[in-house]
């Protein structure tokens, strides 16, 4: 039952008055039938949100809204903030997937990494068009610094503007013809930044040295680690990343997202001051710089756009999360489940800590690769 010293979320609607007798189907037709905007919002965007699905819902609302038993006697229900009203992140059931899905998500990644590697990376190939834009970047200015900045500020440019056209382009090619095309400009833009950051992350003015300090490279790798927790939240659904399933602007609400409302933020923050602080020279600010600010443009960005595509759903997340980590847990807004934990012991989760450690490894391999392109 909502207890009198929470928050709730009152749905004053009188299409959710009901008498006792049958409360457990009232309660569920009346959520799966409203004109409320809030769940109409939320049965057309999230068919699969466990907030709306009755094998998790009654159980949900039977726990936490607080009804007048009164007989004969209206009643409006009362929402406890325990209660998703977004979806819950990273679930994957195994038992769900289809191996047609997997073998065209593995075709696809196969052609685009082809495509990205013939057209933009190998010149061999005739083409090699990521050469001709370093180049050309490259010419604007003799400092690293400047160039790394440009390459961060285009990348950002094209990434967010592309990302605030979402709606009406894909009202206008499709969902997953606006994928294809957002990630095959925004990709190669990406490589682009990531290897001229690589090769360039010495040079510059040396502004400190502090790689001689016995315990930061230990706290910095574990910085860094964490930090991919927060970067990666938005691919749970692979699937959806390949475009092999419909792809969705999702509000969740469960795991990293308690903490902070932006993660991704979060997370670029993390490793860019974990990277800065180990290299602590100018190009390796210049791209901190750049890269955190591109962020903190998502966090305003990312907002106004779940808020004009999730309208009231969003606002009740906004109302108990925070951009600040643990903000809301701290201030009461946000209330943690006793078996939080679990809601990390998924298997997105695992998948991240295995190509974080990946990553790591191959440290060695990613550098030389980078070398050879010679950007």
């Amino acid at each position: 039952m909502a207890s009198s010293s929470s928050s709730p979320l009152v749905l004053s609607n009188p299409i959710f008055s009901f008498s006792h007798r049958s409360k457990n189907v009232k309660i569920l037709a009346f959520y799966k039938q409203s004109k409320n905007p809030l769940f109409r919002t939320l049965s057309n965007q999230n068919p699969n949100n466990p907030f709306i699905k009755s094998s998790q819902f009654i159980p949900k609302i039977l726990a936490r809204a607080s009804v007048n038993e009164t007989e004969g006697k209206s009643s409006s229900v009362v929402i406890d903030d325990e209660v998703l009203v977004g979806e819950d992140a990273a679930t994957f059931n195994i038992f769900e997937q289809k191996i047609t899905s997997w073998v065209y998500f593995t075709g696809i990644l196969g052609v685009v990494l082809f495509a990205l590697d013939a057209l933009w990376i190998d010149s061999s190939f005739g083409f090699g068009y990521g050469k001709a834009f370093i180049d050309y970047v490259s010419g604007i200015s003799d400092s690293n610094e400047i160039v790394m900045l440009v390459l961060i500020f285009i990348f950002a440019a094209v990434h967010s503007g592309m990302a605030s056209l979402r709606d009406p382009s894909e009202k206008l090619i499709g969902p997953r013809a606006y994928r294809v095309l957002f990630a095959g400009i925004s990709l190669p833009l990406a490589v682009s930044t990531v290897v001229y950051f690589i090769n360039h992350r010495y040079d510059g003015v040396q502004l400190w040295q502090l790689q001689n300090v016995p315990w930061l490279h230990h706290l910095l790798w574990v910085s860094n680690f964490i930090s991919f927790f927060f970067l990666y939240p938005s691919t749970f659904n692979l699937l959806e990343v390949a475009a092999v399933d419909k792809p969705k602007m999702h509000l969740w609400e469960t795991g990293i997202m308690r903490i902070t409302r932006h993660p991704q933020m979060v997370g670029q923050v993390l490793w860019c001051l974990a990277h800065a602080i180990w290299i602590g020279n100018s190009v390796a600010v210049a791209a901190s710089v750049g890269l955190i600010g591109h962020h903190l443009f998502g966090v305003w960005n990312g907002d106004r756009r779940l808020a004009l595509r999730y309208g009231e759903a969003f606002e009740v997340v906004k109302s108990r999360t925070s951009v600040v980590p643990f903000a809301a847990i701290i201030d009461g807004r946000q209330k943690l489940p006793k078996d939080y934990y679990k809601e990390f012991l998924r298997l997105p989760y695992l998948t991240i800590t295995a190509l974080t450690l990946g990553a790591y490894w191959a440290h060695p391999l990613m550098q030389a690769a980078s070398f050879r392109l010679h950007w």
